[in-house]
C-alpha cells in the first residue's frame, strides 16, 4: 500500500480554529526512528500512523508520535485519526462505535454526526503533587502563585500536571517559560465566568524534543485527565464545556460528559483539511 497522507483539524469550533493532526495510512512498516523523525519534520504537536490491529476486537491500531517521542495515548490524535480511518473507507466491527487499538489498550470512540468522543483510560497516577513538583509548575507556567487553588497529577499516557487556579482570567494570564526539562506536561485550568460560552478554560503546555515549551492549542488527553479529575472530586457534574487554545489563535471546544456507569467521554468535532495526499517513504 502506498502512503497517503490526511491533515485534521481536531476540537475546532469551526475549519482551522482546532488543533492540526497529519495522519499517515500505509506506514505501519517504517522504523520507529523515521516515523519519529517525519513527525519531527512536520512540526504539528503528533502525528499519527494507522496500522492493521493485533487484537481482534479492535478496528485499527494506532501509534502516536510527538517531538518528543512516542506516546501510549493521546487524546486529539485519537479523535482525528478516528475520523481519518472512517473517510478512508473504514468499517467498524459494531455500528457508531470505533475499537482502537493504542500503547494505553483498547479505546472506544463513538460517532454520531460529525462528531467524536473518546472514552478516557483510567488515570495511571493521581494524588497531589509534591511541593518541589508544585513549586516548579508554578515557575514553569508562570502563574502567579496566589492563583493556585490546587496542583494534582493527572497521567493517562503523557504524565499531566493539574494547577487548577482560581478563574479563566488567571489561566489566560499565564506566561509560561521558554524552556522546560524532555517530559514536562503541565496544564493550567480555571472556571469561567457564568454566561460564558464555556464553563472552563485550559491551557496545556509540553517540552519537545529540544527542550522547548510549547503551549497545544487543544490537548484531549489533558482535558480527559481534568475532567475526571473534576467529575471526581464532585467540582463538575454530569457535563461541562471547555474552552482552550484562546493564546495560541485557536478557538478550541471540547465537551465533557460523566456517565451513570462511571465512564467519562472526551468530545469534540473533527474537519479534514487535506485528504490522501501522496507521501514518499523517507
Amino acid at each position: 500500500m502506498d502512503m497517503m497522507l490526511d491533515l485534521v483539524d481536531v476540537f475546532g469550533s469551526a475549519p482551522l480554529t482546532g488543533n492540526p493532526l497529519a495522519v499517515v495510512h500505509g506506514g505501519e512498516e517504517l522504523e520507529t526512528a523515521v516515523m519519529h523523525r517525519l513527525t519531527c519534520w512536520l512540526g504539528f504537536s503528533e502525528t499519527t500512523f494507522l496500522c492493521p490491529p493485533t487484537d481482534p476486537r479492535a478496528d485499527y491500531r494506532l501509534r502516536i508520535f510527538y517531538p518528543g517521542g512516542e506516546l501510549p495515548f493521546a487524546g486529539h490524535p485519537t479523535l482525528g485519526s478516528c475520523h481519518a480511518w472512517l473517510a478512508a473507507g473504514g468499517k467498524p466491527k459494531r455500528d457508531g462505535v470505533v475499537v482502537q487499538e493504542c500503547g494505553a489498550g483498547l479505546i472506544e470512540i463513538r460517532v454520531s454526526s460529525g462528531s467524536y468522543a473518546f472514552r478516557a483510560p483510567p488515570l495511571t497516577r493521581t494524588g497531589p503533587l509534591s511541593e518541589e513538583e508544585r513549586l516548579a509548575a508554578i515557575a514553569r507556567t508562570g502563574v502567579d502563585p496566589e492563583t493556585v487553588v490546587e496542583a494534582v497529577h493527572a497521567k493517562n499516557g503523557p504524565a499531566w500536571q493539574i494547577l487548577r487556579l482560581r478563574s479563566a482570567a488567571d489561566v489566560l494570564a499565564a506566561k509560561p517559560e521558554p524552556t522546560a526539562p524532555a517530559g514536562t506536561d503541565i496544564g493550567l485550568a480555571g472556571p469561567c465566568e457564568p454566561g460564558a460560552a464555556a464553563d472552563w478554560e485550559l491551557r496545556a503546555f509540553f517540552a519537545d524534543h529540544q527542550g522547548r515549551f510549547r503551549e497545544d492549542p487543544v490537548t484531549g488527553s489533558f482535558n480527559a485527565g481534568v475532567a475526571q479529575h473534576l467529575f471526581d472530586s464532585g467540582l463538575a457534574k454530569g457535563h461541562y464545556r471547555a474552552a482552550q487554545g484562546r493564546m495560541t489563535g485557536a478557538d478550541g471546544l471540547v465537551d465533557c460528559t460523566r456517565e451513570e456507569d462511571g465512564s467519562t467521554w472526551i468530545g469534540g468535532r473533527c474537519h479534514t483539511i487535506a485528504s490522501q495526499a501522496a507521501l514518499s517513504r523517507p
